[in-house]
């Protein structure tokens, strides 16, 4: 489907397009019901307003977006210095996004389309479950990277992804944890859509848990606060603390992010709890601040780099043609350091 004008909004509203631009500018002297009329068939439409359009008509514009959930997440700040270098190698411009926990990516990314006049997007963070529809309207091409997003048959040609197996590394984790003998496994994990990547790493602990035969537990699996950032030290620390004041019996704690399991590292801290001796704490991506820590970090590594560099290698592929829709799944590696241990 071809991206609607605003001669289109005109046509199937029956009034001219002076009269559409009056609506849009909500100019006063159009009648409300024409004005409803228009931002109706607009809203139904999804036609955004190329305001640039003007400016940019005559210049080939070179840009490419990285659209980010998760913004206090230190793994996305790595990769994206990597792909701002892949984009300099190629002579393009890296339009950079922030996009909010409640936000949707789909929706910002069709607005920066027409504004930027972008060649290509990568969707770093999030989920996209249900959303094939909407994904059709970009008319561009772009990648979902360590987005948690599982290709169907039919999106399989709509779209490039590069990710991690999240449940599968997940897992990993997991039962590396029961073989030191821990049983009562806490996660902290953000509730989400099904293949979400929370949930994805959420269901390899649970599986993790099964395949052991030890049951898993709702008040060992510690959701975060929906009024602080997601994937934050704040959160990792503010659901750590309320589960400690449970004296819920636990051996281990498994945040989903690193900069979680650092921030429910200080709340075990304030609570005389010492790591690793009285509690083993292990997060997941590998960021460099995890080796940093006293003690360092049990974590599993994604390999960030490579990521990085082959999500921007099937982008510019496709924005030359040279390649169809691919879907590439790197390992992870599981890092012991001292903040685990066998009991």
């Amino acid at each position: 489907m071809s991206e609607i004008t605003i001669k289109d909004v005109a046509r199937i509203c029956g009034v001219g397009v002076s009269t559409v631009s009056r609506a849009l500018n909500n100019h006063p002297d159009i009648n409300p019901e024409t004005r409803d009329k228009i931002l109706s068939v607009i809203k139904e439409n999804n036609y955004i307003p190329n305001n640039s359009a003007r400016n940019l008509k005559r210049q080939d514009a070179k840009a490419i977006a990285v659209l980010v959930k998760g913004i206090d997440n230190s793994f996305f700040n790595e990769m994206i210095k990597d792909m701002e270098a892949e984009c300099k190698k190629k002579k393009y411009s890296l339009v950079l996004h922030h996009v909010g926990f409640m936000e949707d990516q789909v929706d910002t990314a069709l607005e920066l389309v027409k504004e930027k006049r972008l060649r290509g997007i990568v969707f770093l963070g999030g989920y996209f479950e249900n959303n094939e529809k909407k994904l059709e309207q970009l008319h561009v091409p772009f990648v979902l990277s360590t987005a948690g997003a599982v290709p169907t048959s039919y999106s399989r040609n709509l779209y490039s992804s590069v990710c991690v197996d999240d449940e599968k590394e997940s897992y990993k984790m997991t039962d590396y944890l029961i073989r030191q003998g821990h049983h009562n496994i806490a996660i902290i994990y953000e509730k989400g859509m099904t293949e979400s990547i929370s949930m994805l790493r959420l269901r390899g602990y649970q599986r993790a848990l099964s395949d052991h035969g030890i049951p898993v537990r709702e008040e060992l699996m510690l959701a975060t606060r929906p009024d602080i950032k997601d994937f934050s030290l704040e959160n990792g620390y503010a659901v750590t603390k309320d589960f400690l004041q449970k004296k819920i019996e636990c051996t281990a704690i498994y945040a989903i992010s690193d900069i979680m399991a650092i921030g429910a590292g200080k709340a075990l801290a304030e609570e005389g709890l010492r790591v690793p001796e009285d509690m083993s704490l292990a997060g997941f991506d590998g960021v460099n601040i995890g080796g940093y820590v006293n003690p360092s970090l049990t974590t599993i590594k994604q390999p960030g780099e490579k990521i990085a560099q082959e999500t921007m290698k099937l982008l510019f592929d496709m924005i030359l043609k040279k390649a169809e829709c691919q879907h590439k799944i790197f390992d992870g590696e599981l890092v012991v350091r001292g903040s685990t241990r066998c009991i």
